[in-house]
């Protein structure tokens, strides 16, 4: 079946039958997607260098003792943000 036999047929699809064909299109291509980024973040792929670099940087704060959870991360960022906001809205 050519593309655009396919194309054709889809014209000739109810409402319901082309919104179940794009949803499998779109988990198709969030499939294709999760495969691209574990190929790229695997050993030998294009972002493996990211990994390696953020693990060092990892590494270092543990170290130095700066490393906070994750939770503490968004808190701290969630007050800057409410006091760049009270700030602008005083100027």
């Amino acid at each position: 079946m050519t593309v655009e036999a396919i194309i054709e047929e889809i014209d000739h699809l109810s409402q319901h039958e082309k919104k179940l064909l794009f949803e499998r299109l779109d988990e198709l291509k969030e499939e294709a997607w999760d495969r691209e980024i574990e190929r790229d973040f695997a050993p030998g792929g294009r972002g493996e260098h990211l990994i390696a670099k953020i693990g060092g940087e990892i590494d270092q704060a543990i170290a130095n003792g700066t490393l906070t959870s994750f939770e503490q991360g968004l808190r701290a960022r969630r007050q800057a943000r409410a006091m760049d906001c009270g700030a602008a809205s005083v100027v």
